[in-house]
């Protein structure tokens, strides 16, 4: 990523040269901190008690096919607003598309409750840049060697780490987003999106019942129960897929392919895939390798609403692949 000034080079006015100090790239305060508590307390430990309630919620109402239906139709919508637009577009540019596909990709991943996508770009670029090593927000593979010390490391990056943590500069991870006035707009509204995402299922439960069970149970299910779903498949990419699972090519992390998950995560689950190219719209890479993430993008192309769809070439993969090694061999190349 460029920037119109570079932060290390000395600004110059006139003939007077003015040394400016290097940008922070993470930013530690108090005030950010009691953000980030409150956020976790209400959209991660939150949907923990709403599904337990969901469940609760059984003893006085039948699960029955419209709570099905509004808890589907809420993940697939949150889920590809998440992978699509947050992951595939607005962090890693892996396509173009129509500034209104942009705006809506970023409302559905709003409503997800995983953070304003300005500050997930910006924590995900981290992430990249130091996967795996001092700075990456979320490795499990930090926190010491044996059994401790993985249990510690996979709590740590399942859960944990979203209480309190350095804040990426979204000025130095994410320039090009606060670019985008529209954007910046949907971002601002973040709060607002959550709330649709809860208004919309409790709403639609109500009307498609009749009934105050039937909007209760929107809630529950379509709204909290999706939402911990979603979250928890998400974060086991973080966890679990930087420890185990399979490598099919040479990576400077510890990522891991969990192909058996590809369809609940949307093809998230392909992450050594995607650690490995990182700019490729195709996480499975070949079409036999699940990936709804891709299939959305691709019918996006299809109707002119996406573009500049770049997959890495069949000799740029054949110099990535692992040939023959096994996972524990692949582990020792990414250490």
């Amino acid at each position: 990523m460029t920037t119109d000034h570079d932060p290390d080079r000395p600004a110059v006015s006139g003939d007077e040269t003015v040394k400016s100090e290097p940008r922070r790239k993470t930013i530690d305060s108090p005030y950010i901190h009691r953000l980030q508590r409150r956020h976790f307390l209400i959209f991660d430990v939150l949907p923990i008690f709403g599904t337990v309630a969901a469940v609760a919620f059984l003893l006085v109402r039948p699960f029955g096919i419209v709570d099905f239906a509004l808890l589907f139709v809420m993940w697939v919508v949150t889920g590809l607003g998440i992978t699509v637009g947050y992951h595939r577009l607005f962090t890693h540019r892996t396509f173009k598309a129509a500034p209104w596909v942009g705006a809506g990709l970023a409302i559905m991943g709003s409503m997800a409750g995983q953070g304003a996508v300005v500050s997930w770009v910006a924590l995900h670029r981290r992430h990249h840049e130091y996967s795996d090593r001092a700075g990456d927000p979320h490795s499990p593979n930090l926190s010491g060697a044996g059994w401790g010390g993985r249990l510690r490391g996979l709590m740590h990056s399942h859960f944990l780490w979203m209480r309190r943590h350095e804040y990426p500069n979204v000025v130095h991870y994410a320039p090009d987003l606060l670019k985008d006035r529209g954007l910046v707009r949907v971002a601002r509204l973040y709060y607002w999106w959550v709330g649709l995402g809860l208004l919309i299922p409790t709403v639609l439960g109500g009307l498609l019942t009749l009934s105050w069970t039937g909007t209760v149970a929107g809630l529950l299910w379509g709204g909290f129960a999706r939402m911990f779903i979603l979250e928890h498949t998400v974060w086991a990419i973080n966890s679990f897929l930087h420890m185990f699972g399979t490598r099919a090519y040479e990576s400077r992390e510890n990522s891991h392919n969990g192909g058996v998950f590809a369809l609940l995560t949307f093809g998230e689950s392909w992450h050594n895939n995607h650690h490995a190219f990182p700019t490729s719209p195709s996480f499975g890479l070949n079409w036999y390798r699940l990936d709804p993430g891709y299939w959305l993008i691709r019918s996006l192309a299809a109707l002119g609403l996406a573009w500049d769809l770049e997959l890495p070439s069949d000799e740029r993969m054949a110099a990535k692949r692992i040939s023959g090694k096994s996972t524990a061999a692949g582990n020792a190349a990414a250490a």
